[in-house]
């Protein structure tokens, strides 16, 4: 007996051909239940009491279809995306087909294509990324894990805000813990010296490849001032590759997002200011109980330098090249130096612009401080100013606050008083010169 393939649909034209045969139902309950016309059922049962099943099979499978591309187009498709497209996904290899070499396929065919030619992994198939584990660290301060987690923390009592997180690798403890309004180059330095005057330098922090710590770009290099300030501290950074990587700081978020939470709610606390307080009590009792022994007793932190040294470390340097007047801009301000016999040499040259986390600027040429003062200040976000999106809640509060102080040179439905709508206003309203529609 041959074995006869056949498709839900013919299976269901089957059954109700066999009752139909056998008189149980009639030619319109066959019609009906198989979904076509009465004819049609008249000729598939003609067909079945002539073939049996297998003349219900259609005489098109297996077939190739009408409608396909002739093979040479399909070759010719083929050798052109390994020449200059190989490494291309296949709906940028259509669109390229189409724009340079007039070939309009479509981006569904072209994925057939590439995949039946191995040019194309489909996602289905590919080879899901194993992320293997690894040991911890032997000792404490031999690698800490830092992070920083945008979450509600005091759910409706307040805004979101991030809690910057250092993990000891060796130990899984909390080392420090604080609360900023954003992930920012003063919010770390601030941290990370807090970090080093509890707990001396570690070996190396364990980041991700935020900005803030890794120049963004293909092809860029160079250090971000925190990890210029680290470099000094002789603190090496690290970046991971990936989440999977920093595991123990990614778990700690989770962790804290469930506990943290409840404990401020419980606490009532609302605000940056008093959850920083409250921190220091909730350390302790996460490390009494998740904290791990390391494999060795050793202690890898070093003394920390003086708060003097600290100071001049944590900040953010800046170079700028001197106009001829003796001005520079930094931060949306314009600096003027004071002329005298120092600053005169200066025009063209350049100088540092040191920035200190508590406000305060200085403008230095080999270690000599400049007499300057401040001209100009333009707080402002610019019209289509790139701003990262670990930072985009801080910089939309301010411009809200902007917004909020800023009062339109305009009221009710009157427009801006420019000089073409004042025009199109006086001729609407049928004035003879433009100062009459003055107010």
């Amino acid at each position: 007996m041959a074995l006869i393939t056949m498709s839900r649909k013919e299976l269901g034209r089957l059954e109700a051909l066999v009752d139909l045969n056998e008189g149980r139902i009639t030619a319109a309950q066959a019609a009906r239940l198989i979904g076509v016309g009465e004819r049609q059922v008249f000729r598939l049962l003609k067909a079945y009491r002539v073939h049996g099943a297998e003349g219900l099979v259609s005489r098109r499978r297996g077939r190739p279809s009408n409608r396909r591309f002739p093979d040479e187009v399909r070759e010719a498709a083929l050798a052109t995306i390994r020449e200059r497209y190989a490494d291309f996904g296949p709906t940028l290899a259509a669109e390229k087909l189409a724009e340079a070499h007039d070939m309009r396929l479509g981006r569904e065919t072209i994925r057939r294509w590439m995949a039946a030619a191995g040019l194309w992994v489909p996602r289905k198939e590919r080879g899901r990324r194993v992320h293997q584990p690894r040991h911890r660290r032997d000792c404490l301060g031999e690698l800490i894990q830092i992070d920083g987690c945008e979450h509600r923390w005091f759910e409706d009592r307040g805004p979101p805000c991030t809690l910057l997180v250092f993990v000891d690798d060796a130990t899984s403890r909390l080392m420090h813990l604080r609360f900023v309004p954003s992930e920012s180059t003063f919010a770390y330095l601030q941290a990370s010296r807090s970090y080093v005057e509890a707990h001396g330098r570690p070996v190396a922090f364990y980041s991700d490849k935020h900005t803030v710590f890794r120049v963004a770009g293909a092809g860029r290099d160079g250090t971000t001032q925190l990890g210029r300030a680290l470099a000094e501290l002789n603190v090496d950074l690290i970046c991971a590759n990936s989440s999977q990587a920093k595991g123990r700081v990614e778990r700690a978020h989770k962790t804290l997002q469930d506990r943290l939470v409840k404990e401020l709610r419980l606490a009532g606390i609302s605000t940056v200011e008093a959850a920083n307080a409250f921190l220091s009590g909730f350390v302790t009792d996460y490390n009494a109980r998740f904290a791990k022994e390391p494999r060795r007793p050793e202690n890898l932190h070093r003394p920390a330098p003086e708060a003097a040294d600290l100071d001049e470390i944590m900040v953010v340097r800046e170079e700028r090249t001197v106009s001829a007047s003796l001005t520079l801009h930094y931060d949306k301000m314009l600096l003027l130096l004071e002329p005298n016999e120092a600053t005169r040499p200066l025009a063209r040259q350049r100088v540092t612009v040191v920035n200190y986390p508590d406000g305060r600027f200085a403008i230095r040429h080999k270690g000599l401080d400049l007499p300057f003062r401040r001209f100009d200040k333009l707080r402002k976000v610019d019209q289509a100013a790139i701003v990262e999106n670990k930072r985009l809640d801080a910089v939309l509060a301010h411009i809200r606050e902007r917004q909020d102080a800023y009062e339109p040179a305009w009221n009710g439905d009157r427009r801006l008083a420019t000089h073409n709508n004042l025009r199109r206003a006086a001729e609407g309203a049928g004035l003879t010169s433009l100062t009459g529609a003055d107010p």
